[in-house]
C-alpha cells in the first residue's frame, strides 16, 4: 500500500490554495508527474529536503512533497517569474 495515499498527497499539497483559485493538482495524474520529475533532480544530483535514508529517489521526493518541502509551481507560474525577473 502507498503512503501516503494520493488523496492525502493532494490534500496537503493543496492546502495553501486560497478558497476560489485553482488548485495547483487537480489529479492522481498530475500528482506521479510532479514526483516522478522530482525524483529525476534527486538522481541528477539535487539536494535531498528531508533526510533520505538509504530510501529510492521517489520515495524521498512523495516525503518531501507530503511534509510541504518542496513546493509544486505550474507552469504558467515559472513563465510570469521569468518575465518580472
Amino acid at each position: 500500500m502507498l503512503h501516503p495515499s494520493y488523496s492525502d498527497l493532494i490534500e496537503v499539497v493543496n492546502s495553501e490554495v486560497e478558497p476560489g483559485e485553482q488548485p495547483v493538482v487537480q489529479s492522481r495524474y498530475s500528482i506521479v508527474i510532479a514526483t516522478a520529475k522530482r525524483a529525476r533532480q534527486l538522481i541528477a544530483g539535487e539536494d535531498a529536503a528531508v533526510a533520505a535514508g538509504g530510501r529510492k529517489p521517489l520515495s524521498t521526493a512523495i516525503d518531501e512533497l507530503y511534509q510541504g518541502k518542496v513546493k509544486i509551481v505550474s507552469e504558467e507560474d515559472i513563465a510570469e517569474e521569468e518575465i518580472n525577473c
